[in-house]
């Protein structure tokens, strides 16, 4: 019997397990009913309902470990793990074993040690925080067999949050994602759908349209999905739409997706979020430019979308950066200034509504949008810091530990920071009787003060200043060197690996031939 232990296994247990056993039990009473009245069901409905509990309750699973073959890539990063996989699918496999691994040959024969990898026609992905009603595939997968939909690449049910949720910080997050749900429907509303990496049925074929192949220490390396970036599926989505692809939202709630219980987990996740965006600009615009040239409709509204899609989030920031800290007055602070800011409250205010939050939450997201600040400029940062220096980064994946995950200095020090310098701002306004900015850093102030307050908590606030300005004071002690036994027998080439990979760890052709003397 397996415990429940919070609001998650609450919702597996509820809406997938109970939700198919009360399925069932439904059949199985009408069924009854129909003998009761001494019907005969076809054979060919019979069969289908056998075959539906085969399925319900038998199933065969695999593990696949990219990191165990030598002949894999072993980039540190999300894409990778599918490309991996997908590059292997519809062949069978001999696994060498050699002195730093295995390695993976195609093979004809038949051998019951032999890695076989199945091929399909679709491919569902799934994030492991990530859980999916009963109907996700039929439906998604019947979305694609419609013959209009042939060109259609991904379809998804952008994923929203688990309800019920024991923190504050948990619970406006996850009003976050609820509201993104609907964006990203209005977005294939005015085609500029962006696959969202939670979950996703995805054709074949259209990756394999998109693949690029490399060779890389030794190994062909297939990508499917970029890895440029650790938004890997929005680089795709550019991808797929430059080849003639289309990407759909399925306008059901099918997919649910956790959202991190604490700040620290948060930190992580939202700035992977923030970067990669303003990277992969110059590839969208390359796309437009293309669509154009071919005289395909591409509308303004559809760019639009796009474009703040991928660099909302850098405009945002600088643009609430410049707010905070510079002393406008009230000549520039107009009452049309702040109408204009109405429309994006009301709507949102109007979008909470609709996802069963309080209206008032506007305020709450406010706030919690000042303490991501320095969260969303570090990301920022790193988008720019990639560009200049071409280089990957690692995927930073979102813990998923049940205890608390603690935050870096700079996240929890420039949160207090801004209620600081909100409070010196009005303070410094109020002398010179400009009210119009002295009541905006006031409203800053309390929101950021609470924000602080609720999503992040006053003792998480001070054991997480601790660590960060004690941290440098204690050295990871470091194994003793031991002494080298030169009587130990030196490292033998290994000619396996010589032979199936080359010479990738350079070495000398004369060492080789004096061993082999």
């Amino acid at each position: 019997t397996e415990h429940m232990e919070d609001h998650v296994d609450e919702f597996f247990a509820n809406q997938v397990l109970r939700e198919l056993a009360d399925d069932l039990t439904l059949i199985s009473k009408a069924l009854q009913m129909s003998i009761d009245e001494k019907e005969k069901l076809s054979n060919e409905r019979v069969t289908q309902l056998y075959q539906r509990l085969v399925w319900t309750f038998q199933a065969e699973f695999g593990t696949f470990e990219r990191k165990k073959y030598l002949s894999l890539s072993h980039e540190p990063n999300k894409a990778m793990n599918l490309n991996a996989y997908i590059s292997l699918m519809g062949n069978t496999y001999k696994q060498v074993e050699i002195d730093d691994g295995i390695l993976l040959e195609p093979t004809d024969e038949k051998n019951p040690d032999n890695f076989v990898v199945a091929d399909s026609e679709y491919l569902l992905t799934l994030d492991a925080d990530s859980i999916l009603l009963r109907e996700y595939c039929l439906r998604l997968v019947y979305l694609l067999e419609q013959p209009e939909n042939e060109q259609v690449a991904v379809t998804q049910t952008p994923y929203s949050s688990f309800r019920g949720a024991y923190s504050r910080i948990e619970r406006l997050a996850g009003a976050t994602t609820d509201i993104q749900h609907v964006l990203h429907q209005g977005m294939t509303h005015y085609g500029a759908t962006f696959w969202v990496g939670a979950n996703a049925i995805i054709r074949k074929k259209a990756l394999e349209d998109i693949v690029e192949t490399e060779w890389e220490n030794g190994i062909t390396v297939k990508r499917y999905i970029q890895d440029h970036t650790v938004i890997e599926d929005t680089e795709s989505s550019i991808d797929l739409t430059k080849h003639g692809w289309y990407l759909v939202n399925y306008p059901e709630r099918l997919s649910y997706s956790a959202t991190p219980p604490d700040f620290g987990a948060l930190v992580i996740q939202r700035r992977r979020w923030a970067n990669g965006g303003l990277l992969i600009m110059s590839k969208l615009w390359s796309v437009i430019r293309q669509r154009k040239n071919k005289n395909e409709l591409i509308s303004r509204t559809e760019i639009l979308l796009r474009v703040n899609y991928l660099i909302s989030i850098a405009w945002a920031t600088f643009g609430l950066m410049f707010l905070l800290a510079y002393p406008y007055d009230g000549r520039l602070l107009s009452p049309l200034v702040l109408l204009s800011a109405m429309p994006y409250f009301i709507t949102m205010a109007s979008d909470l509504k609709y996802n069963g939050y309080n209206a008032l939450d506007i305020f709450s997201i406010y706030g919690f949008n000042l303490i991501l600040l320095p969260v969303n400029f570090a990301g920022v940062m790193k988008s720019i810091e990639q560009a200049i220096t071409g280089k990957k980064i690692p995927f930073g994946r979102t813990p998923k530990v049940k205890n608390r995950t603690s935050a870096s200095l700079f996240f929890v020090v420039v949160p207090v920071l801004i209620v600081a310098f909100s409070v010196f701002t009005v303070w410094r306004n109020v002398l010179i009787q400009n009210w119009g900015n002295a009541t905006f850093a006031a409203f800053n102030a309390i929101l950021a003060t609470w924000a602080i307050i609720a999503y992040i908590g006053i003792g998480n606030l001070l054991t997480d200043l601790w660590l960060g300005l004690t941290d440098w004071l204690y050295v990871e002690s470091k194994p003793k060197n031991i002494a080298k036994n030169t009587n130990a027998p030196e490292k033998r080439v290994d000619w396996k690996k010589i032979i199936h990979q080359g010479d990738i760890e350079g070495i000398k052709p004369r060492l080789f031939i004096d061993e082999l003397a």
